[in-house]
């Protein structure tokens, strides 16, 4: 990736309505059962260039990793220093010497997740926890996906078997993106239909490709960020993601 679209992207996580509200959104959901405790052993696995390390310091001075080296060198420049290039496959910790692990948005990109939450679960502490967000329902994989190199989109059931093989229990799941769902989904399929009736090659565009307007944006914002605080306590039944929190049993 080009400088100029890590620059880009770090922009996004700033102020784009939905990189905000998801922080907030997951972050709310993880301190219901994430302790904040001094001293913790943090990771965050597919850190890409560092949007949520910040907010994982409540928890513990984190560790980024990333597959990519430009990522992580412009995590490095941010002030970010404990980040190390590796794969989620083979992640560089000792088993049982984490508190915390997160996989934000990070699973469906890998060919083999069924590794990844292994590793997960080999490299957290007895009680520890592990929060995975992902994209929800196969049936929304659009061209949006395929440019974001996305290998797949899940439901919340399979999602949870995929956990629970890896030895977790699951302490948490539940959709977000709740009240806007209802515009998402829509938009979505209407995208799909035309991407079959008129494909055009080599579409790089992306939900992400554009702001709204600054009111609309915050609008925005606060209705998706907001979600959190009653999400972490009431699982919702649909929405156009998912956050699942897992323990590793005592």
């Amino acid at each position: 990736m080009e400088d100029v679209a890590f620059l880009q992207f770090q922009h996004l996580e700033r102020d784009h309505w939905w990189f905000i509200g998801r922080r907030r959104s997951y972050f709310a959901i993880l301190e219901r059962f994430a302790p904040r405790r001094a001293g913790q052993a943090v990771a965050d696995v597919g850190c890409g260039v560092g949007g949520m390390l910040q907010d994982l310091r409540r928890f513990g001075e984190p560790v980024g990793l990333d597959s990519d080296l430009e990522s992580i060198r412009c995590c490095r420049g941010r002030g970010f220093a404990r980040c190390l290039v590796a794969g989620a496959g083979c992640l560089p910790f000792r088993s049982a010497s984490q508190d915390l692990v997160t996989l934000f948005d990070c699973l469906e990109h890998l060919e083999d997740d069924a590794a990844a939450l292994a590793e997960v679960a080999r490299v957290l502490k007895p009680g520890g926890i592990a929060f995975f967000s992902v994209p929800a329902y196969p049936f929304l994989y659009a061209n949006n996906d395929r440019v974001a190199h996305h290998q797949r989109r899940y439901t919340r059931g399979g999602l949870r078997c995929r956990v629970e093989r890896a030895g977790l229990e699951v302490a948490h799941a539940t959709y977000v993106n709740v009240v806007l769902f209802p515009l998402i989904l829509p938009a979505v399929l209407l995208k799909k239909l035309r991407e079959r009736l008129l494909p055009r090659e080599g579409d790089q565009r992306t939900n992400l490709s554009s702001t709204p307007p600054r009111p609309l944006n915050a609008l925005l914002a606060w209705i998706f960020g907001g979600e959190g605080r009653w999400l972490a306590r009431v699982p919702a039944p649909f929405g156009h993601s998912l956050a699942l929190v897992a323990r590793k049993p005592l």
